[in-house]
C-alpha cells in the first residue's frame, strides 16, 4: 500500500513531525546539547545508548543499531505497517493522507471485513465463557492453560449449533462474514463454518482480527481447520502468534516457529514468549519472508519423527534462496512422539530453552541430512554427498556462509589434491565417524566489509575512533560502528583490555554475543588488518564514490546541506 502515497507527501509529513516530541510523547527523553538521550525502546540496557538527533530527523541506538525516521520509529514501537505509520503521523499533524478514490474503497472494504471478523472473535470469546463453553474450558484446563493467556490470545468458542453466529450478527455484518467465509452459504442457506470447536484467531501486526483456526471438541474427520483465503487473509504470508509475541517482548531478537496453535500458546503459557506458527502445511518462502523482516534468528522446531524431518527439509529447502550475511537459521529436531506443547509440560520451561539454545545451525544440519546413510571412506559415497550437496548450495546467494558451505563440501568430498598426496590423505584419514574433521589448511573467506572491520577491531582496538569516522556515512558498517563506539566507551586500547572487559562485563557479552556469527573462517591477523586499512584509507575517488552511495541510500532524508554535497560530489562524476 505504501506505493499509493506520493512520496512528495510523505517527505512533507516528516518535515512537520517534531521527532523528539513525538518520541519523546512515548519514551522518557533526557536533553543532550542539541539532542536527547534515553534507553532503548526496542532493547533492554541500563546505560542510555539511543540517541534523537531532531536537526537531523533521526533516532539511533548506539546499543542495538535501531536506526530510522519517525515513521520507522512509529512502525517499530506500534508493530505498525507503512500505510498505518503515515496515517498515524498525518493525524497527529491534522493532515489527511491523499489517496487516491480506488485506494480508498480497498482500504474501507479491508476495515469492513476486519470488522466484522473482530466481531465473530468477541462472539467466540463470549460463548466460551457461557454455559455452553463449559465442555471447551474443561478441554483448556486439561491441556494446562490458564485464563491470563487465554485472554492474551483470546481463545474462543463456536458454539455447536450450525448458525448461532450468523443469527448474532447485525444485518451489516452478515455480508461481510459470508464474504470471508467465516460463513458459509454453499448449500444454499447461511450455515456457520467453525461449529462445536476451540477458537484460535489469527491477528495481522495490528492486532485486527483477519481469521481463524478452530480444534474440534468432537469425532469430525479434520482435527483443525482454517479460515479460507480472503481479500484481508493470505495465510502464506500470516504468522500466527506474531503480534502477541511483540505485545510480550520489548524486543524480538529470534523467532521459534513450530508447527501448531497449541505450541505457540503452551510455550507462552510456560514463559516462552517468542513462538510463532507459520500457517498451511510447510515453511514456504512467502512465510519465510514475513519472518525475516521481523527478526534475522529463526530456530524451526520440528517433531523428531519422519514426517518433521521431511517438513525441516522444506523448510530448509525453501530458506536457501533467501540466506545471507547475517541471518541466523537454527533446526530444533524435538525427541520423538514429543511436540513443543507436550515437551515444555513434561520437562519445563528452563529445559526447553535449553534445547533452543543449543539448536543445530542451517550448515550442520544440510551436510548431516544430506550425508546420512553414506559411508564417507568410499570414494563413491563422496561422489554421491556432492551430488545432493552441489544443487543446494548452487540455490544460495553469494555470500560468506556460501562459501564457507562449499569449501566444508570439497572438504568432505576430498578435492583432488587428497588423491595426488598419499602423505596428505594419511594425515586427514576418515575414522569412520562422519563428524571427525581432517587437518585442513586455513581457508580464505570474503568477508562483508562489516565484518571486516569487526576482526580488525578485535586484534588491534586503537582502530577505533578510525572506525567510528569512517562508519558515521554508512550504514554497511552497523556493526563495527557499535563494536568501535562501545570499545572507546570503555577506553580498551589493546587487545589485553578489549577481551578483559569483554569476558567480565554481562551487557557486552550479550550486545556482542552474535557478532561473529556469520563467519566460518578467521582470516589470518595480517591479513585483517590489510584489509581494514584499505577501507580506512582508501584513494580519494574511492572515498567520493563511497560518500555518494552513503547519501544516496538515504536520499529522501537529506538535509539542504547534504544534498549540496551530493551534487558537488555528482558534478565531480561527470567532469
Amino acid at each position: 500500500m505504501s506505493g499509493l502515497i506520493p512520496q512528495r507527501f510523505v517527505e512533507d509529513l516528516l518535515d512537520r513531525v517534531d521527532l523528539a516530541e513525538l518520541i519523546g510523547s512515548r519514551i522518557t527523553l533526557k536533553k543532550a546539547g542539541a539532542n536527547y538521550k534515553a534507553c532503548c525502546p526496542f532493547h533492554d540496557e541500563k546505560t542510555p545508548s539511543f540517541n534523537v538527533r531532531p536537526d537531523k530527523g533521526f533516532y539511533h541506538c548506539f546499543g542495538c543499531g535501531a536506526h530510522g525516521d519517525a515513521i520507522s520509529f512509529i512502525r517499530e514501537f506500534e508493530g505498525l505497517g507503512f500505510t498505518e505509520a503515515v496515517e498515524e503521523l498525518a493525524r497527529r499533524a491534522g493532515l489527511e493522507v491523499p489517496y487516491d478514490r480506488a485506494a480508498k474503497q480497498e482500504m474501507q472494504q479491508a476495515r469492513t471485513l476486519t470488522d466484522a471478523l473482530d466481531f465473530a472473535n468477541r462472539f467466540y470469546q463470549s460463548a466460551l465463557r457461557n454455559q455452553h463453553g463449559a465442555f471447551a474450558r474443561d478441554y483448556l484446563e486439561q491441556r494446562g492453560l490458564d485464563d491470563t493467556i487465554i485472554q492474551q490470545y483470546q481463545i474462543g468458542y463456536a458454539p455447536a449449533t450450525g448458525t448461532a453466529l450468523f443469527e448474532a450478527a447485525s444485518k451489516d455484518l452478515q455480508g461481510p462474514l459470508l464474504e470471508t467465509g467465516t460463513v458459509s452459504d454453499k448449500y444454499g442457506r447461511p450455515r456457520d463454518l467453525f461449529r462445536n470447536r476451540v477458537m484460535f484467531p489469527i491477528r495481522n501486526s495490528r492486532g485486527k482480527t483477519i481469521a481463524f483456526g478452530g480444534r474440534t471438541l468432537g469425532d469430525d474427520k479434520a482435527k483443525y481447520i482454517n479460515s479460507p483465503e480472503s481479500d484481508v487473509f493470505h495465510k502464506s504470508r500470516e504468522i500466527y502468534g506474531l503480534f502477541e509475541a511483540k505485545q510480550s517482548l520489548k524486543q524480538l531478537d529470534k523467532l521459534l516457529v513450530v508447527e501448531g496453535y497449541m505450541d505457540v500458546i503452551a510455550l507462552a503459557q510456560h514463559g516462552i514468549h517468542f513462538a510463532v506458527a507459520t500457517l498451511g502445511t510447510a515453511t514456504n518462502q512467502d512465510s519465510l519472508t514475513a519472518l525475516l523482516k521481523q527478526v534475522r534468528h529463526i530456530v524451526f522446531c520440528f517433531d523428531g519423527d519422519q514426517a518433521g524431518f521431511r517438513a525441516a527439509d522444506r523448510a530448509m529447502d525453501n530458506a536457501l534462496e533467501l540466506m545471507a550475511d547475517g541471518l541466523h537459521l537454527q533446526f530444533l529436531m524435538l525427541p520423538q512422539g514429543e511436540d513443543p506443547d507436550t515437551l515444555v509440560r513434561k520437562e519445563g520451561p528452563d529445559a526447553f530453552q535449553k534445547r533452543i539454545d543449543g539448536a543445530t545451525p542451517l550448515s550442520r544440519y544440510l551436510f548431516d541430512r544430506q550425508s546420512e546413510g553414506l559411508d564417507l571412506q568410499l570414494p563413491e559415497n563422496r561422489g554421491e554427498l556432492r551430488a545432493r550437496v552441489e544443487p543446494l548450495l548452487n540455490k544460495m546467494p553469494r555470500c560468506t556462509l556460501r562459501d564457507a558451505m562449499w569449501h566444508e563440501m570439497l572438504r568432505l568430498c576430498g578435492g583432488r589434491n587428497q588423491w595426488q598426496n598419499r602423505d596428505q590423505q594419511k594425515r586427514g584419514k576418515w575414522s569412520g565417524e562422519r563428524r571427525d574433521r581432517v587437518n585442513e589448511e586455513r581457508i580464505d573467506v570474503k568477508l562483508s566489509k562489516d565484518s571486516i572491520l569487526c576482526l580488525a577491531l578485535l586484534e588491534a582496538p586503537d582502530l577505533a575512533t578510525e572506525v567510528t569516522e569512517l562508519a558515521k556515512g554508512s550504514r554497511q558498517f552497523s556493526q563495527a560502528r557499535n563494536f568501535a563506539s562501545w570499545i572507546l566507551e570503555r577506553e580498551a586500547r589493546d587487545r589485553k583490555t578489549l577481551v578483559r572487559c569483554l569476558a567480565l562485563d554481562n551487557q557486552a557479552r550479550e550486545q556482542f554475543y552474535h557478532l561473529f556469527d556469520g563467519i566460518e573462517h578467521i582470516p589470518a591477523r595480517e591479513s585483517t588488518l590489510a584489509a581494514a586499512r584499505e577501507l580506512l584509507s582508501p584513494n580519494e575517488e574511492a572515498s567520493r564514490q563511497q560518500r555518494m552511495a552513503a547519501l544516496l541510500r538515504n536520499l529522501s532524508n537529506l538535509t539542504t546541506e547534504e544534498r549540496e554535497e551530493l551534487k558537488a560530489l555528482s558534478s565531480g562524476t561527470q567532469e
